[in-house]
């Protein structure tokens, strides 16, 4: 198969798409990023008033509310997938009717502060403009080459949020489950359109002069570790545990938002954004830190919080645990955007917590980063590798993150048993089929693909 010419061809293609969702990708991250900046920023000073109300979250993420229930109850695909769901990859792709369903909604949510990321709407982005883009130009494509193209579109868009082609492709291919025979066949159309459109975006800022790091993963300004020791490996395994029994609570109460949702969604998405908005003022009155750090995806709040490390008080980071953890958990139900970056933020921050009882802070960050990471996205992999991307700890912390990803994965396991058993009925498990829009790799990009 990958001899033929015919699959010659859709590298072509592929390549083509890369450059489009490229160019899409770095559109919608720069227009998020921008619309944070006014509204948080700007807007109040345009409207007279000389500093940032306190109360302003509250007006801001009630529209946020509104919007988002306009997209999920009128638009077409109820404005992308679930959030609580963690990276889908049931189902199809995007269809390009439901693009600007799942752009509003993301734009609503990501970028006026619901506790949410912008990874999973830009892979229904792509893969969305990749099947406009086949469609488009054979109206009568197979199914199979459609489902590939919007798979390499899967890696574009999702390498141009983590600055890497590999680290994408790793969590497609995980999230996807791909394997065997099947996977040189997509993943080399999926690396070269990663590869190309990573160039792309990277050329995007050169050209106008805008941000390409707008929305890149700050690095980590932490000390040097040099080996781990007996000590680390047991505070690693008991909050390897604790995160992820935290971690799983918040994702039962994006669920149960989730329920309460698809039942009022008119009612219950704008009274829970403004819930969002309350608990971030309340933490910022009664920490005086910035209110911002509990709004948001937490994305540009990493490194601020290891540099800010030595002025945070134990209690300022037990009080930003719980009122962004409950945050993420309602905006996990409600909004619609990625899990990720919240989960990896709340890692960070029990970590420098857990550098005040004594865990060396390098391998805390790291680890319980991870340990947090798979808690939601169930992907242990992808969970270690990003651990050691963002936190540039070295190698030295390599065996501690798998430790920690190792435990929290089967914690999260036993607790997914343990509700099912309650419930009578199979637990819903991130990554599988299941309601809302999938937005990933499809069973057509499996082996009868290109044939």
């Amino acid at each position: 198969m990958i001899r033929s010419k015919n699959y010659r061809v859709l590298l072509v293609l592929a390549s083509v798409i890369g450059v489009v969702v490229s160019v899409a990708a770095w559109g919608f991250l720069e227009l998020i990023h921008y619309t944070q900046q006014w509204v948080y920023k700007e807007l109040p000073g345009d409207l007279g008033f000389n500093t940032v109300p306190t109360w302003w979250p509250l007006p801001v993420l009630a529209v946020a509310g509104v919007i988002v229930a306009f997209a999920i109850v009128r638009l077409p695909g109820t404005g992308g997938h679930q959030p609580s769901e963690g990276i889908k990859t049931g189902g199809g792709p995007t269809k390009p009717i439901e693009l600007p369903g799942v752009v509003l909604a993301a734009l609503a949510s990501v970028g006026l502060g619901l506790v949410l990321g912008p990874e999973a709407p830009l892979i229904g982005l792509g893969t969305g403009l990749a099947v406009l883009a086949v469609r488009s130009a054979k109206k009568d494509a197979p199914d199979q080459v459609v489902g590939l193209m919007a798979a390499a579109a899967s890696f574009a868009a999702i390498s141009s949020l983590f600055g890497s082609p590999i680290v994408g492709a790793v969590i497609i291919i995980e999230a996807a489950g791909l394997g065997g025979p099947t996977l040189p066949v997509i993943l080399l159309p999926g690396l070269l359109a990663a590869g190309i459109g990573s160039l792309v975006f990277i050329g995007m800022g050169s050209v106008t002069g805008l941000s390409t790091s707008a929305y890149a993963i700050p690095p980590l300004s932490l000390p040097a570790y040099h080996e781990p020791t007996l000590s680390a490996f047991a505070w690693t395994i008991v909050l390897a545990v604790v995160v992820a029994i935290v971690v799983f609570l918040i994702v039962q109460i994006g669920k149960k938002a989730q329920q309460a949702v698809s039942r009022r969604p008119w009612v219950v998405i704008p009274v829970a954004a403004l819930v969002v908005a309350g608990l971030a003022i309340a933490f910022g009155q009664i920490t005086g830190k910035p209110a911002n750090l509990v709004l948001f995806s937490g994305q540009d709040g990493m490194g601020q919080v290891v540099n800010q490390a030595a002025t945070l008080s134990v209690s300022t980071l037990v009080l930003l645990i719980l009122f962004k953890g409950l945050a993420y958990g309602i905006s996990l139900g409600s909004g619609r955007g990625g899990p990720t970056f919240p989960a990896m933020f709340l890692g960070i921050v029990a970590g420098l917590l857990a550098s005040h009882a004594g865990f060396a802070e390098t391998p805390a960050v790291a680890a319980l980063m991870g340990a947090a990471t798979v808690a939601v996205l169930r992907l242990p992999l992808s969970s270690v590798i990003l651990a050691m991307v963002v936190s540039k700890a070295g190698l030295s912390t390599a065996p501690l993150i798998i430790v920690a990803v190792a435990i929290a994965y089967i914690t999260v396991r036993v607790l997914d048993g343990r509700r099912e058993a309650r419930a009578g009925t199979p637990a819903p498990t991130l990554g599988a089929d299941g309601k809302g829009e999938p937005v990933a790799i499809t069973t057509a990009t499996r082996p009868a693909a290109v044939t």
